[in-house]
């Protein structure tokens, strides 16, 4: 049963990456929480997550501009150990509850989608970076800081796609990189990617297919209020307590 959630929710997560460029995070997260607990769900989402962003970035490649992605890539990297630190020493029953705190205040701003000025400077690609890595390396979902930024600074809908896959990617590299060394992978987790992959890349090839005919904006929509619904089920407890 376990094992046939997980390879439900990588590929309806993996699907949604790939068509909106987001969302694989989002989606999975919470909901393998709930089942398997955030100690487990973390590496294991960090495996699924790099092999899913290192294929979506070669797709996306022409479109890659490294002078924006440089800066987040760089304060990510100081984010993602202080992130699995708070996954290690931190109340997993806090960690997972502050963990849909964040999800249900990005679904929100992205449903709201308030009007904002342009964001000109690359100045705060800085921070916005460095929190992303500390929840990649929490949870696993740098993305809310980063769409923020990429949506501030009016990012074309290519050039969107490869930021945040080349963010996801450097991210997750680090993060499995401290899972393995703070050994969070293990065997269970292992059994668990094997059955994830071949998940990832039937998403993928439904995702690109389907990138034909869906209308994004909608499907966002839909992505935003079922992270705001999973984020609201990890708040209240629901599921593993």
């Amino acid at each position: 049963m376990t094992e046939a959630l997980v390879v439900i929710v990588v590929f309806s997560a993996s699907f949604v990456q790939t068509l909106t460029g987001f969302g694989f995070a989002l989606m999975v997260m919470p909901l393998i929480t709930l089942v398997l607990g955030l100690r487990t769900a973390a590496p294991l989402v960090a495996l699924a997550g790099l092999t899913l962003y290192a294929i979506n970035l070669r797709r996306h490649r022409e479109a890659f501009n490294v002078k924006e992605v440089l800066p987040m890539g760089a304060a990510a990297a100081l984010g993602v150990p202080v992130g699995v630190w708070v996954l290690a020493n931190a109340d997993e029953n806090l960690v997972r509850q502050l963990l849909g705190l964040i999800l249900v205040a990005y679904a929100s701003y992205a449903l709201a989608r308030p009007k904002a000025p342009r964001l000109r400077s690359q100045r705060w690609a800085y921070p916005a970076g460095f929190a992303a890595g500390c929840l990649g390396g929490a949870y696993n979902t740098p993305g809310p800081p980063a769409i923020v930024y990429g949506s501030l600074r009016r990012w074309s809908k290519d050039e969107f796609r490869a930021a945040m896959q080349a963010l996801f990617l450097l991210s997750g590299l680090l993060v499995v990189a401290s899972h393995v060394l703070a050994r969070h992978v293990t065997a269970d987790v292992l059994t668990l990617y094997l059955y994830a992959a071949p998940a990832l890349g039937l998403g993928i090839l439904a995702g690109s297919r389907a990138d034909r005919w869906v209308d994004g904006n909608r499907f966002r929509t839909l992505v935003n209020g079922m992270v705001l619904l999973l984020g609201a089920a990890l708040v209240t407890g629901l599921g593993r307590g």
